[in-house]
């Protein structure tokens, strides 16, 4: 019999919704039934497209002897990380400063209070490496639960109190300045390795999207040539090795070196904020470089994102998972991606199958396991006859697909929203623009209340029950202003202020920090507070770059000084640890350098006004924000900004204060450069 959790809309949460644990979803219930029953609550925290999570489940979570012991002693939650990001937080933060490491599948015992007192990530069937198993887990928990309950009690309230007392280095300073961005610039040439193009010296790699963008941003506002040297080797890294779809476009989550050192392989999911930061990121390294390579990542990431994301009602699915079937009935990591010299011959032939293999880097003893190779560019230079490549991304389609997470996380679907509409405005691809505004229609229609208040998540068009975080409201900001910009269309700068005004009321604290959730959301045993970047923009550091954008576009002081407020975290974080503040960092680079404001009036169909407006887009100027439309017409840039001679003209301005009007495409790019 199906479990609570059938009733779930996430994809994680139903995809165990046939175990036979009798899981419940995060709930005050589930605590409540662990008091009545004086047991404690096992929190199982994943996300579908999780390889491990999909192991655990199947070693442990079907098996019936397991269930039943986990049924018996424990009340057993299964939460979606995805869409509960305060929840995943909260304990992993309890994970870490007890372990040392984290990840997913995450297992946290706790009291019927939610206070934790042991953890831990994976854990096998039987005993191995040093590792106990999951069933020798539950017995010593349920053992200390039942015999040593003022020792549980006792660390459990410890934990809670340590969590509780952690100080977050704020910082006072105010906006970050020279030194400090210098001194970030140090810290990342550091890390990077100039012969290989990656950054970091362990074996797994993770796309540093938000540390590229500042370099791209430095390298514009200073001329730094190392800063640029270092976000064009690190993008041509990414774009020839393995973690680059090479037939399908987009990228997979990240890449390992296995040891003794070899090739790198990826993790093979793929994830659409990933795929949204790095299409965009390539498309600004296109527009400072004019890079051939940045131009084909970016549009071919483009078209994957619509191609294999997109839902039905016009918003974008949050994963594709790693494993699929590998046509012999196994389920199998990697199965979808993978290829033989022999496979590439049946498909186009001896001849060109074997320049496909030196020219992807397939070999009859294989790059991944098992013989098979995942496709890269390890050779510069000479071209793949392009109808090769369509025949081998017509013979994978015919594979069994990865499966699809389609729900829609607000969050992603504003980076989205910016990656699609930008790429389309800078390649010419008004199809991408469209995309872009129907993915913006659909968060307005399903995810936004009558009070600008944002649901997480949504799935086939039904609104989730979790309430937005701070990162959503402030990437759903970022998104529409992005379109804004594109399409002229006044309304998203309208709908980013609804968004970025509940910022203000609701996630900022005393003395201006920023919170994960808002003031009025469920009170968890620690309110979620981190400025440091992951997998994607912190909430913080993502809501000072939409704020100051916000602030650009309208004057507000009020929200110019939240982002500078906000930015006084990147001033302490910056030069320590720059890796984990690159989108700080970025809006950091934005605020020295005004941001730019560009107002280009003119009527719409003005082939003048289109080269302007055009020509603002493409300057590199760090977060310039662009308004184009009729004097005085939708945006407050437009207000009192006449035509020139009857003709359009472009104003660039910092702070609403401008310079003479320029009245050509060449002009406004030397103002702007």
């Amino acid at each position: 019999m199906p479990n609570r959790l059938a009733h779930e809309t996430s994809p994680y949460l139903l995809q165990h919704a046939d175990n036979p644990v009798d899981w419940w979803p995060w709930s005050a219930e589930a605590f409540e039934e662990a008091r009545e029953r004086g047991v404690p609550v096992l929190l199982s925290v994943g996300y579908s497209s999780c390889h491990w999570c999909h192991v655990l489940a199947h070693e442990s979570f079907e098996d019936e002897v397991t269930a039943a012991y986990m049924n018996e002693h424990f009340v057993n939650v299964k939460v979606d990380r995805e869409e509960r990001p305060d929840v995943d937080a909260v304990y992993m933060e309890a994970v870490q400063a007890a372990t040392g490491q984290g990840g997913w599948p995450m297992s946290v015992f706790m009291t019927p209070e939610g206070e934790p007192f042991y953890f831990g990530t994976y854990f096998p069937p039987k005993p191995r490496h040093g590792m106990p198993s999951f069933r020798q887990v539950l017995e010593g928990v349920q053992s200390a639960w039942a015999n040593r309950r003022d020792e549980v009690a006792e660390v459990a309230e410890k934990i809670t109190r340590d969590l509780a007392a952690r100080e977050l280095d704020h910082g006072t300073g105010g906006l970050p300045g020279e030194e400090e961005l210098a001194q970030a610039l140090l810290g990342i040439t550091r890390e990077y390795d100039p012969a290989s193009g990656w950054l970091g010296s362990g074996d797994t790699k993770f796309p540093p999207s938000m540390v590229i963008e500042f370099l791209l941003r430095h390298h514009t506002r200073t001329g730094s040539e190392a800063a640029l040297e270092m976000a064009e080797g690190m993008c041509e890294a990414m774009a020839r090795s393995s973690l680059y779809d090479q037939l399908g476009g987009g990228f997979h989550r990240y890449v390992l070196r296995p040891r003794p050192q070899g090739t790198l392989v990826p993790h093979f999911e793929k994830m659409l904020y990933d795929n949204a930061l790095l299409c965009r990121v390539y498309a600004h390294l296109w527009r400072v470089t004019g890079s051939e390579l940045a131009r084909r990542v970016a549009l071919e990431t483009a078209d994957f994102l619509v191609r294999e994301l997109r839902t039905n009602e016009g918003g974008y699915a949050s994963a594709l998972d790693a494993d699929s079937d590998d046509g012999t009935g196994r389920h199998v990591e990697g199965a979808f991606y993978v290829w033989t010299p022999g496979r590439l011959a049946e498909v186009l032939g001896e001849r060109d199958g074997e320049a496909a293999a030196r020219h992807f880097g397939v070999t009859a003893d294989g790059t991944f396991e098992e013989g098979l190779s995942v496709l890269q560019l390890p050779l510069k230079g000479g071209e793949l006859d392009e109808t090769l490549s369509g025949r081998l991304l017509a013979a994978r389609e015919l594979r069994p697909r990865p499966g699809r997470d389609d729900k829609l996380v607000a969050a992603w679907n504003g980076l989205a929203i910016a990656a699609l509409a930008e790429v389309g405005a800078l390649f010419d691809r008004p199809d991408l623009v469209e995309r872009a505004t129907e993915a913006a229609d659909v968060l307005v229609r399903v995810h936004m209340d009558g009070h600008a208040r944002l649901a997480r998540t949504s799935k086939d068009g039904q609104v989730g029950v979790n309430a937005g975080v701070l990162e959503d409201y402030a990437d759903v900001a970022e998104g529409f202003l992005a379109l804004a910009g594109v399409t002229g269309e006044g309304v998203w700068l309208e709908f980013a202020g609804f968004l970025l005004d509940i910022v203000l009321d609701q996630f900022v604290g005393e003395g201006g920090v920023l919170y994960d959730t808002a003031h009025d959301a469920e009170r968890l045993i620690r309110r979620p507070q981190d400025p440091t970047d992951n997998a994607t923009p912190s909430g913080w550091t993502a809501a000072a770059s939409a704020l100051l954008s916000y602030a650009a576009h309208t004057g507000s002081s009020a929200h110019r000084e939240a982002a500078e407020g906000a930015l006084g975290v990147v001033r302490a974080l910056g030069p320590r640890a720059p890796r984990f503040i690159g989108w700080g960092l970025a809006a950091a680079e934005a605020a020295l350098d005004g941001p730019r404001e560009v107002a280009v009036v003119g009527a719409p169909t003005d082939p003048l006004t289109g080269a302007l407006h055009r020509t603002a887009l493409l300057a590199s100027a760090p977060g310039a924000v662009v308004a184009v439309g009729v004097p005085d017409g939708e945006f407050p840039l437009l207000a009192g900004r006449p035509l020139v001679g009857g003709a359009a003209a472009a104003y660039v301005c910092r702070r609403f204060t401008c310079e003479a009007p320029v009245t050509t495409p060449d002009s406004l790019a030397e103002a702007l450069s």
